[in-house]
């Protein structure tokens, strides 16, 4: 009898979750509806400038006709590339990084202050030095996306590896554990929170990192029609390629979130 109300109450509490959650994907589907259609009126009816502020109607033809005649799927495809590489090599060289400082706690304490350094120097400053180091075009957006990234992934990394536990680290020592089984069998499980949640950080970043690159040096890409489009006083297309930006993040978003998942069973 007790199994069985355990079981309802189970059953219950799955329904509930499931109610919650269908909620909020109403309300965030209706939140959206009617921000366009506000968006949509307020343009129609001249409160709004649709020369400034364009409108969804004007984004979707903008759409169309970039798809047909202005070669848009090759922009999405190079930004999409340019991103994907630099966030795969920011995350990788930040955590090869990250776990070289853990490792050594002099190396930490010399080079701490140079990251924080490197974390505020705003990385726009950066940008005609690498036009000169590696060249115009992709190479430059990958390197600019790369070193907007890096440091965020080396210091939250860093802060999860020196944050374990210290009663577990402490047992693991005394189980005469060397530093290569405490890395691997406490400290990067115990960060795989940190991670997601860096990986997270990095999506957005990486685009930022992207779309400065492609306005320094590129002649493909969204960053590039953003700048064509605002040179050209043609805001229907700044406004389009934003709106594809948010669309590609959202997507990458939905992949972090799917590993989040995965990390949480």
């Amino acid at each position: 009898m007790k199994t069985q109300n355990l079981s309802q109450a189970h059953k219950k509490y799955l329904k509930r979750l499931k109610k919650d959650k269908i909620i909020v994907i109403f309300w965030q589907i209706t939140i959206f509806i009617v921000f366009l259609a506000l968006w949509q009126l307020l343009t129609y009816v001249g409160v709004l400038d649709p020369f400034f502020f364009s409108s969804p109607s004007r984004i979707a033809v903008t759409f169309v006709d970039l798809l047909t005649n202005g070669n848009l799927m090759l922009h999405i495809w190079t930004s999409l590339y340019e991103t994907i590489i630099g966030f795969i090599i920011a995350m990788a060289l930040g955590l090869v990084i990250a776990v070289m400082l853990w490792w050594s706690e002099r190396l930490r304490k010399i080079l701490e202050p140079y990251l924080i350094i490197l974390n505020s120097l705003p990385k726009i400053a950066l940008g005609p030095m690498i036009i000169f180091w590696v060249g115009s075009g992709s190479k430059a957006t990958v390197v600019m996306c790369v070193l907007i990234c890096i440091v965020i992934t080396v210091i939250t990394m860093l802060n999860a590896f020196i944050s374990v536990d210290p009663d577990k680290l402490l047992l693991m020592k005394s189980m005469r554990a060397n530093k290569l089984q405490i890395l691997f069998k406490l400290v990067l499980p115990s960060s795989l929170g940190a991670l997601v949640s860096v990986l997270k950080v990095n999506v957005g970043m990486s685009w930022v990192g992207t779309v400065m690159g492609e306005y320094l040096s590129s002649k493909a890409g969204l960053g590039y029609l953003i700048s064509y489009g605002s040179q050209m006083l043609k805001l229907d297309i700044v406004m389009t390629s934003i709106c594809l930006l948010c669309i590609l993040a959202a997507a990458m978003n939905a992949l972090v979130g799917l590993l989040e998942k995965w990390q949480q069973k």
